[in-house]
């Protein structure tokens, strides 16, 4: 589809555009994946496999959503 056509969908708002775009291609602005290495005691593993546990998620997605909260909390006391 040529980008005029595009755009005239688009700006008619008479027809879904959603199946004209790729989204494979999609990239999400500030969310790409960059691995790191931290080295913790043995018993903060623990705890923090005690904690992913009761709260159902993995420890990895714990430690990740205590990091995002904690960055947050930090960038609005600014």
């Amino acid at each position: 589809m040529k980008a005029q056509d595009f755009d005239r969908k688009f700006h008619a708002n008479q027809e879904d555009i959603i199946d004209d775009l790729d989204s494979s291609t999609l990239k999400h602005p500030n969310q790409a994946q960059k691995r790191v290495n931290v080295d913790f005691p043995s018993w903060v593993i623990e705890s923090l496999d005690r904690e992913a546990r009761r709260v159902g998620v993995t420890c990895q997605s714990l430690i990740k959503l205590w990091l995002v909260e904690r960055l947050e909390e930090r960038a609005g006391n600014k």
